[in-house]
């Protein structure tokens, strides 16, 4: 790790199969915890290149639990977290509106590094029992429309990485690993990301696998569609940006978009969401994920289709009947 470390400050960078060795041991405990924290910090201090995401990332699933879940045609609904905005839990709770609406899900999640409540966090309030069992989570699928991969559970040989990530509380490269590591590999992804830069390296890798795809960045940094400014979207048909308006909703100020200060006000917030009790801009937030999420596993709609359907599922309770399946399964 010396000789890593040395190269690294040298500004040099990590080739894909280095990058895949690395990964490989220290997620094995090969190197001490002051080592592991340098390493990760490197990343925050210069942009990670391709290859070295690439890497890691093929290092991730090789150490994975795996899961097959082809024949369900998932989509996963997730961002990298690390925008520092601090919002409610809009991708989980537009993953519960896409599965209402008839579209299976299987949705990778943790607990909250850079935020109060990250996806984990919540269904663990709401007494959701993680597994990694997978006939429990086919029955989840057949059941809710729904499954939750609590992410440790598939990759335990992070566990030595997850107490440094917890003392640094800062987003890390692991943030930009975690939508494109879900154990299930599903057929369709929508990915939020903290950056514009984030958006074309997920867009560039993306684009080299058969997925139905769409990588968000709202401009004024969330890792999701924030409708507080535009969003840059890129997918398989390329790379557009969208206004509030573009897609029919209204502007709406960040400081609607808090989560509040402790999982159990973020929690509150989720289940009014879910119950149709939100206010407007929560409300339309989650829409508006939702929506895309839609489009992306059934290309062949229209957006405002899209829209008129994730509304129909939060409307009539089909979302909440997916969140309260989901834990009874």
């Amino acid at each position: 790790m010396k000789q890593i470390l040395n190269q690294l400050f040298e500004y040099k960078t990590l080739s894909r199969q280095e990058a895949k060795n690395i990964l490989t041991n220290l997620a094995q405990g090969a190197y001490n915890s002051s080592q592991m924290a340098a390493f990760i910090t490197v990343y925050m201090m210069r942009s990670i290149t391709v290859e070295e995401l690439a890497g890691f990332r093929e290092a991730m699933l090789a150490l994975c639990v795996p899961l097959e879940l082809a024949h369900y045609q998932t989509i996963d609904v997730c961002g990298t977290g690390g925008d520092g905005k601090d919002t409610f839990n809009i991708s989980t709770l537009a993953a519960f509106v896409v599965a209402g609406a008839g579209q299976k899900v299987c949705k990778h999640g943790n607990t909250g590094v850079s935020s109060v409540s990250g996806s984990s966090n919540i269904m663990d309030f709401y007494g959701y029992q993680f597994t990694n069992d997978s006939k429990k989570i086919e029955q989840s699928l057949d059941k809710a429309g729904i499954c939750f991969l609590h992410a440790p559970l598939f990759h335990p040989a992070m566990k030595n990485v997850a107490p440094i990530r917890k003392e640094l509380g800062i987003k890390t490269f692991f943030n930009m690993l975690g939508p494109m590591v879900n154990p299930a590999q599903p057929q369709n992804q929508l990915t939020g990301v903290f950056s514009l830069e984030l958006l074309r390296l997920y867009g560039y890798l993306y684009q080299q696998t058969n997925k139905n795809f769409m990588v968000l960045h709202s401009l004024d940094g969330y890792d999701e569609i924030s409708l507080t400014g535009d969003v840059r979207v890129f997918s398989n048909k390329g790379e557009q940006t969208y206004s509030p308006t573009d897609l029919g909703f209204e502007t709406i100020a960040p400081e609607t978009l808090h989560s509040g200060n402790s999982v159990a006000d973020a929690a509150k917030i989720f289940m009014n969401v879910l119950e149709n009790r939100a206010t407007k801009a929560q409300k339309n937030v989650v829409l508006a994920n939702a929506a895309f999420a839609l489009w992306c596993a059934n290309p062949q709609k229209t957006l405002p289709d899209c829209i008129a359907t994730a509304a129909e599922s939060l409307e009539s309770g089909k979302a909440l009947t997916s969140f309260k399946k989901l834990l009874a399964a």
